[in-house]
Parts: structure tokens; C-alpha cells; sequence
């Protein structure tokens, strides 16, 4: 298998674990406003999301520095957030405010996410053109020198190659819903429950 570069940045070089910053307009207003207190209590911020069908809904994902998340941990952050939130009320109008973890099909948000979830099938759209396309589908093979590895089916290869895709160029990274990672949720549950008795 060979490597296939399609861009570097060298002087894009992550000494700290830096997150992907997605969002936009109130969202990122909140997610400025939010991440300084949920570091301070000790978890990390992957996502601000404004939406909802039936009146908006703004969602906070946060989890812990080793991907995990109780629902008293959503408790506690939401305890701290929301007199914050009712003070700068940043979203016009009502909101129903939630904290949850980032989900079984979780946003990829920070370098060390790609190091993490190595092995599992991601999407990834970028900002810019890169190679003559937007997103890409593949394998994630981890982080390195500034880029995000992932291993894809290119047109002109007769095997699968590992490309590099610049972490400052990509606007949003979600791992796939596929059997490998409900597996890999259920072997977690099922370990929680065991150390639990």
C-alpha cells in the first residue's frame, strides 16, 4: 500500500490538542462563551448545534479527556452553563437546552479524535477544493504532521490509498454508522456493566 499525500502545511504543527471550530453564527458566539467553563469542570467541548423541528433546540456535546460521558456529568455541566446561558441569552427567542455526549456516530473534532477512532470509517468535508474534490470516505489511519490519514478507494489505484487531508482545511469530520462501531459501542456498554457489579 502506498502513501498518497494530497497536501501538507508544514507550519500547521498541533502541539496542543486543538479543536475543529465548525460553527457558526450564534452557535460559535456560545461555543466562545461555553468552552472556557466546561474545560474548567474538566471535560472538553466537541459541538455547539442550534436546530430543531418543533422550536430550536441548542445542544451542547462535551465528554470527558477519554471519550466517555455520564448522564451525571450532563447534569453537572448543565447545572454550570445554564445561569451563563440566561445572563449573555444568546439565542433569540425560547430554546430548549440540552448537554449530551457526542454519540455513537460522533463528530470528529480534534486531532486527537483521528487517533482515537483509528480503524473506523469516517466522512469528512473540507472548506476548499483539495484533489479535485470536497469530502472524502475512508478509513481513519490516524494524525500526523498536521493531517488528518485516511485510507480510501482512489479512481486510477488498484488498492486502497492513505491520503493526507490538512486538519486546517477540514469543516466537518463524522465517524460512519456501520456495524464496526456499534460493535465497538456494545463491547464499551457491556464492559461498563461488568465493571459496575
Amino acid at each position: 500500500m502506498q502513501t498518497n499525500r494530497l497536501a501538507k502545511d508544514d507550519a500547521d504543527a498541533f502541539s496542543v490538542d486543538k479543536r475543529l471550530c465548525a460553527e457558526t453564527g450564534a452557535a460559535a458566539r456560545i461555543a466562545h462563551l461555553t468552552e472556557p467553563v466546561i474545560e474548567d469542570l474538566g471535560y472538553r467541548l466537541v459541538r455547539v448545534h442550534i436546530g430543531g423541528q418543533d422550536g430550536t433546540i441548542l445542544q451542547i456535546m462535551i465528554e470527558r479527556d477519554d471519550g466517555t460521558l455520564e448522564i451525571e456529568d450532563c447534569v453537572l455541566v448543565t447545572r454550570a452553563l445554564s445561569p451563563l446561558l440566561d445572563i449573555e441569552d444568546p439565542v433569540p427567542g425560547g430554546y430548549r437546552f440540552e448537554v449530551s455526549s457526542p454519540g455513537v456516530d460522533r463528530p470528529l473534532v480534534r486531532p486527537s479524535d483521528f487517533e482515537r477512532w483509528a480503524g473506523y470509517e469516517v466522512k469528512i468535508e473540507i472548506v476548499q477544493m483539495l484533489a479535485g474534490r470536497k469530502r472524502f470516505r475512508g478509513i481513519v489511519e490516524g494524525f500526523c504532521d498536521g493531517e488528518v490519514r485516511i485510507e480510501m478507494e482512489l479512481k486510477d489505484h488498484d488498492e486502497p490509498q492513505i491520503i493526507g487531508i490538512p486538519f486546517n482545511l477540514i469543516h466537518t469530520a463524522k465517524l460512519v454508522m456501520n456495524d464496526n462501531l456499534l460493535k465497538r459501542e456494545k463491547d464499551r456498554r457491556d464492559g461498563a456493566s461488568d465493571v459496575a457489579k
